[in-house]
């Protein structure tokens, strides 16, 4: 074998081995982390960087909301510190919405990685953390001065020994402080991780930095990209769609253009900043808009700068995708989680049967915001409480099989488990179960949404902060499909509340939930039909639906059920 064949072969186990660093580096922060969205959730991510701050590896575990927006961050705190006031034990912090990850929710450490006293790269993460004071979380901020407390770029820690007058300001301005502390130390200890597992990699194969390993990851995966985008036809297609939004529907639009070593993605046409906290920074709007456009045309590239580097985005300053300081943007995320299934809709008019049907897309969270009873009925226990839930809508279904259930796509943080957060809180979780017929039909049918009733524990009550779309406008069915199911929500005796902001419940009262469900795809007169069947035996759709949407006779429903 030759040597360039055993250089080429050595530099790809050592690609392998920082995808496996950063991953430990993503579970070291699940396994410290205090918030129950990082520990249960999976709102995280992780990566590792070379000395001109370009991502190299990241995290398997994790959300390419973050990891995507992360890749710019480090430049950032590169510019802002500076590279000649960066020493061996330094961490750095910040949650700036425009420099992070979109949103002050979302802390961000950074720490710089040293070997023999050479500085070799840096390693961040980062996580949404349960409260970050203000408001609280929530759309209904009217400034992003009202959303929370700001971090702006700065040292944690300087040479090993953290600021101690930082962490106090920080206790003083959220409501879980012990949490959002305790985080804050995952965070930095997760880097930590990397940083030593790191230099144990670099002694195993005797290497001084990483510049030819850099190098390595950095030339293939550009090449590899750039070659996949060189086999597409040189189309501009245009797609848009409507959503929710917070008082008035939101109208996204994108334009592709596909050029022979780029793809230009141009949101020109998309609606205006909103004046309620929905809003999303340009560098949100990029991360989501990468992994569109990465999952359908080169998913088996590793994730890092270079094979992000030919995905070129755009929005008009201060649309809605590319909102201003100081425009409220505490559920970014609402919107941006909507921006690949409008690239999706773009790519599906010259690569049909590549892209799945609109799911539900945007994460269905809410918070909830305890306190003891007002009325004087309030026991000596009662406690006041912030529970932060993520909940999950059906994805849409893809060429060839159905949606996933009750799974964030295109985010994937993770459905909260009921044990865990009645932990955090005192909140009661009385149903949370797959929602039937919520699901688009079609050829494949869309993902089940789920239902959810929601209540204080005895002696509390609360406020809900809904962080909910699709309920005006479901998921689209593409190919045929139908519609996904819509979002609901309201309380138990039929007042219905908004899909976003922050509402009282009544003393006493609880709120029921319903879910969106992901489109079909295909026409539903396609479908198999034991597969129909086997759906309605297994209760994900009714005899109704299958009837009306699938042809099924009232003789082969009543089989079936019969069977049951």
């Amino acid at each position: 074998m030759s040597i360039s064949s055993l250089t080429s072969v050595a530099n790809q186990v050592m690609w392998n081995r920082l995808i496996s660093v950063v991953e430990e580096q993503a579970m070291a922060l699940v396994r410290t982390a205090f918030s129950t969205s990082v520990r249960e959730a999976g709102d995280l991510s992780a990566g590792v960087y070379d000395l001109d701050g370009r991502m190299l590896a990241q995290a398997v575990t994790g959300t390419p909301g973050h990891v995507n927006a992360m890749a710019d961050t480090v430049a950032h705190f590169m510019r802002i510190i500076g590279t000649d006031n960066m020493y061996e034990g330094d961490v750095y912090i910040t949650n700036d919405p425009w420099m992070g990850t979109g949103h002050l929710h979302d802390i961000t450490v950074v720490s710089p990685s040293f070997h023999e006293d050479r500085h070799v790269g840096y390693f961040a993460c980062t996580a949404h953390v349960v409260d970050i004071g203000g408001r609280g979380f929530g759309a209904d901020g009217n400034s992003v001065y009202e959303e929370g407390f700001a971090i702006p770029i700065m040292k944690l820690a300087e040479k090993g020994a953290v600021d101690q007058s930082f962490i106090n300001i920080v206790r003083h301005n959220v409501r879980e402080a012990d949490q959002v502390v305790g985080d804050i130390y995952a965070l930095a200890t997760c880097n930590e991780i990397g940083h030593r597992r790191l230099r144990d990699m670099l002694d195993e194969f005797a290497l001084r930095d990483l510049k030819s390993v850099s190098d390595f990851i950095l030339d293939n995966s550009y090449r590899a990209t750039v070659e996949r985008i060189a086999t597409l036809p040189r189309e501009s297609v245009v797609n848009d769609m409507t959503i929710d939004g917070f008082d008035t529907p939101v109208h996204l639009q994108v334009r592709l253009d596909i050029e022979a070593d780029r793809i230009k993605a141009d949101f020109a046409g998309t609606s205006g900043v909103d004046k309620k906290g929905i809003n999303v920074p340009l560098v949100y709007t990029k991360a989501y808009a990468c992994y569109a456009l990465k999952c359908a045309l080169a998913p088996e590239i590793p994730n890092n700068a270079a094979s992000l580097l030919p995905f070129e985005v755009s929005a008009p300053e201060n649309s809605i995708l590319n909102a201003r300081h100081p425009a409220p943007v505490a559920l970014r995320h609402v919107i941006g989680h909507m921006i690949p299934d409008v690239v999706f809709g773009a790519l599906d008019k010259f690569m049909p049967g590549t892209v799945p049907a609109e799911g539900a897309s945007s994460l269905c969270n809410f918070q909830v915001s305890l306190r003891p009873r007002s009325d004087g009925n309030a026991p000596p226990d009662s406690e006041r409480a912030e529970v932060l839930m993520f909940n999950s809508g059906g994805s849409g279904a893809r060429p060839g099989i159905d949606g996933m259930n009750a799974t964030a796509f295109p985010s994937g943080v993770m459905t909260m488990p009921i044990e865990a957060t009645e932990h955090t809180g005192p909140v009661i979780i009385w149903r949370k179960e797959l929602r039937p017929d919520s699901g688009g039909a079609g050829k494949f049918r869309g993902g089940l949404g789920q239902f959810m009733e929601v209540a204080a524990r005895a002696g509390h009550e609360f406020d809900f902060s809904a962080m909910c779309d699709r309920v005006d406008h479901p998921a689209r069915g593409r190919a045929g499909g139908l519609k996904g199911g819509a979002t609901t929500i309201g309380l138990e005796d039929g007042t219905p509340m908004r899909g976003k902001g922050r509402q009282a419940v009544p003393i006493g009262g609880k709120v029921m939930l319903a879910f969106p469900g992901g489109a079909g795809y295909g026409d539903p007169l396609q479908r198999d039909r034991e597969a129909v069947l086997r759906d309605v035996r297994g209760g994900y759709i009714s005899g109704e639906a299958a009837m009306r949407d699938y042809g099924l006779s009232e003789d082969d429903v009543f089989a079936v059920q019969s069977d049951n």
